[in-house]
């Protein structure tokens, strides 16, 4: 039928206003129905929250904590660093308000993390000389910390980072020469697995580490996992940290170290998820944050938007990597986004100070990217 001027003018007026209702009908839909909906029939997602979103009580982002994330992680307000900064004071009121935050609007609880190398007090490893301290002593320390910390929390936080990035950066095939392993030898993992589990008995304890799709790593854990689980050491599953790249790991080795370690009997948890979309600064792809490079123009090329094309390939790569969990979510039991938006995502500054980096699923003004609604797409 051909149309005239007028009758032109009335499709053209429906067919915006019908683009309009959809528009507002999604609109509607995210606000009430966020990524833990979409996904709960296969498993947890979640994001770590920040110690300023917490004590600075940032409304906006707690509610969209609230709608989006069936779980939560505490990213630092549980580190040694910042909850036991010394080894006669605690500082509770961030790690208190975090928990309750969840209790309050019934979300899964991870703490992190309990034993780590990093943002910790030196004068843990040392006496009032500056000298290192014997294996008793540290052992002891460790022992106070795990049951003050965990004891504190006891059947409110349901899961916990036991032991964080154990593994050395040299090779991945050995144990990491941290403070830890040098005074204590590599038993101090298993001592703090079963610290933990006296503390609660109840809490799924986890080895949480990066480049766990690296297969040296991989070869090296499954050894170490496999004779933990014969003699009885308290290891409840596996923390793929998943700092990925758009194009870096293949999907396929992620795939096999989810085979590698679920065939243990151990489910996986996808702990730290993000997607750096900004060039390598170096072909580095672990997690070490003590790692750092100086700054360039060419390694921050986008310092106020990223463009469409690298939106479209950020979401391709979030589907993909959605995809493959839930293909197996009979073996993972969460995925967690790290941080909530891309204003508080660490990959602003890591490995390069002063970067600017689009990683999750939100923007800064936390709305929804191209990314997140194809995560939505997947599950309608």
């Amino acid at each position: 039928m051909k149309l005239d001027r007028r009758n032109f003018l009335i499709a053209a007026s429906t067919a915006t206003m019908a683009t309009r209702i959809k528009a507002e009908v999604i609109k509607e839909s995210i606000q009430k129905h966020g990524l833990a909906d979409a996904f709960v029939g296969d498993y947890h997602v979640g994001a770590a929250v920040s110690t300023d979103t917490i004590l600075s009580e940032d409304k906006p982002t707690l509610k969209l904590l609230e709608r989006e994330f069936s779980s939560i992680t505490a990213e630092n307000c549980q580190k040694w660093e910042e909850v036991h900064p010394s080894e006669d004071s605690w500082n509770w009121s961030a790690s208190d308000k975090f928990v309750d935050f969840g209790e309050q609007n019934n979300k899964h609880i991870l703490g992190h993390a309990l034993v780590w190398h990093s943002q910790i007090p030196s004068s843990v490893f040392q006496d009032k000389a500056g000298d290192t301290v014997s294996a008793s002593v540290l052992r002891r320390r460790m022992e106070n910390h795990i049951g003050t910390l965990v004891g504190r929390y006891k059947g409110r936080v349901h899961t916990w980072d036991v032991v964080n990035e154990a593994v050395s950066d040299d090779g991945y095939d050995d144990w990491r020469p941290s403070a830890w392993f040098q005074i204590l030898g590599n038993r101090y993992m298993e001592e703090a697995f079963n610290l933990a589990r006296q503390a609660d008995p109840n809490a799924e304890l986890l080895y949480n580490d990066y480049n766990m799709h690296y297969p040296q790593k991989r070869e090296f854990l499954v050894g170490v996992f496999k004779d933990y689980l014969d003699r009885g050491v308290p290891l409840d599953g596996v923390g793929f940290q998943a700092h990925y790249m758009l194009d870096d790991p293949e999907l396929e080795q992620i795939e096999k170290s989810i085979d590698a370690y679920s065939a243990l009997g151990l489910p996986i948890h996808i702990t730290e998820l993000d997607v750096d979309v900004l060039p390598k600064a170096f072909e580095y792809m672990g997690a070490e944050i003590s790692t750092n490079f100086e700054y360039s123009d060419k390694l921050n090329p986008y310092p106020t938007e990223l463009p469409d094309i690298l939106q479209e390939k950020l979401a391709s790569r979030y589907e993909k990597l959605f995809g493959l969990f839930s293909k197996h979510q009979d073996r993972i039991k969460r995925v967690t986004l790290w941080g909530v938006s891309d204003a508080d995502s660490w990959k602003n500054n890591w490995p390069v100070r002063g970067r600017t980096n689009y990683p999750l699923l939100f923007d800064r003004q936390l709305n929804p990217k191209l990314a997140y609604t194809r995560l939505m797409n997947l599950k309608r």
